[in-house]
């Protein structure tokens, strides 16, 4: 096991570095920060413009080789990620927001896969059953309603809420509001902040694992391995438990490893109606205003999430399938 995981983390390791470096070289030939100065009125003067991008090592008229090694030697004695073209450090941008997107995102997201896939278990063993049918429509309508019109609905009846209880027991925006001392406080004021994006969140990601893991229990449920077990005279719930819903569950962990970069950089607008600064906002606004690195730093993390969740992908796969051997 350990030498399995040794071997990926390695050629993740320089699959990252290749990812992320070709990723710099793409975001340097698209994105122009020195339009950020020169569109300005009045237009700051040209020595003052070169400067400041020579700082931020984004000037477009020295060498994109030279400015990658600038960059890449100083994450790498330094761990610095850079500047923004107006100068502002990546490293102090982007590490609170990725902490409030983890709190965001991290009780939402086990939720979603915990609910999701029990659902989806429950409905595929009662397939075309009224409880099958009133969860896939049910299902079926918060895939297709927009995760604003979602959120913006979970406010207004939190708002309704707090009216009706006269006080305020949910908070709309932010993550938090209590600045005391006091962790008792600190908790309660925390979890009255995230409990409506936890709602909005969970609703939105447990559909797709609900749906997934239905479709993947039913396949195996039709399977000829699992005829056979019944035939031999397992029950038909011992079937599933011991032979479908093991292989079952192979897919939704990958899906469930590929999708933890977007869980972080998606919830954009779950961010902006909540007015939570979070990492899918820095994204969006990283892009607008052409910062370089930035968007790189971003997309490393959301790298580094991507290849995490693939390897607990594998062990988790190689738990489930004896068959699959960590070689």
């Amino acid at each position: 096991m350990l030498k399995f995981i040794a071997k990926r983390l390695a050629n993740y390791v320089v699959m990252l570095f290749v990812a992320v470096s070709f990723t710099y070289f793409m975001a340097s030939a698209f994105m122009h920060p020195r339009s950020n100065y020169e569109a300005r009125t009045p237009r700051p003067p040209q020595d003052s413009i070169e400067r400041t991008l020579d700082l931020a090592n984004v000037n477009d008229h020295t060498p994109v080789l030279e400015r990658y090694w600038n960059w890449l030697t100083a994450i790498v004695t330094r761990w610095d990620w850079g500047k923004s073209p107006t100068l502002e450090s990546v490293n102090g941008a982007i590490a609170p927001r990725i902490l409030a997107s983890t709190e965001l995102v991290t009780l939402s997201t086990v939720l979603s896969i915990v609910l999701g896939v029990a659902l989806g278990i429950y409905t595929a063993q009662r397939q075309y059953k009224w409880q099958d049918r009133v969860f896939t429509i049910t299902g079926t309508f918060f895939m297709v309603i927009p995760s604003a019109v979602l959120a913006l609905l979970i406010v207004l009846m939190a708002i309704a809420v707090n009216d009706t209880a006269g006080f305020r027991l949910f908070y709309v925006t932010g993550l938090s509001s209590y600045t005391g001392d006091n962790w008792g406080l600190r908790i309660t004021d925390f979890l009255q902040h995230i409990i409506l994006p936890t709602i909005s969140l969970t609703l939105l990601g447990m559909v797709g694992y609900h749906l997934t893991q239905r479709t993947y229990l039913l396949d195996e449920l039709h399977a000829d391995y699992v005829r056979t077990a019944r035939m031999k005279g397992l029950t038909r719930r011992q079937a599933v438990r011991r032979h479908a819903l093991r292989a079952s569950l192979i897919p939704t962990a990958v899906n469930v490893a590929f999708s933890i970069a977007s869980v972080f950089t998606g919830a954009v607008i779950t961010e902006s109606i909540f007015a939570i600064n979070g990492l899918g906002r820095y994204f969006i606004t990283a892009i607008n205003n052409n910062d370089i690195n930035a968007s790189v730093a971003i997309a490393a993390f959301g790298g580094v999430c991507t290849l995490t969740g693939a390897l607990l992908a594998d062990i988790f796969s190689a738990w489930l399938d004896p068959r699959i051997k960590m070689s």
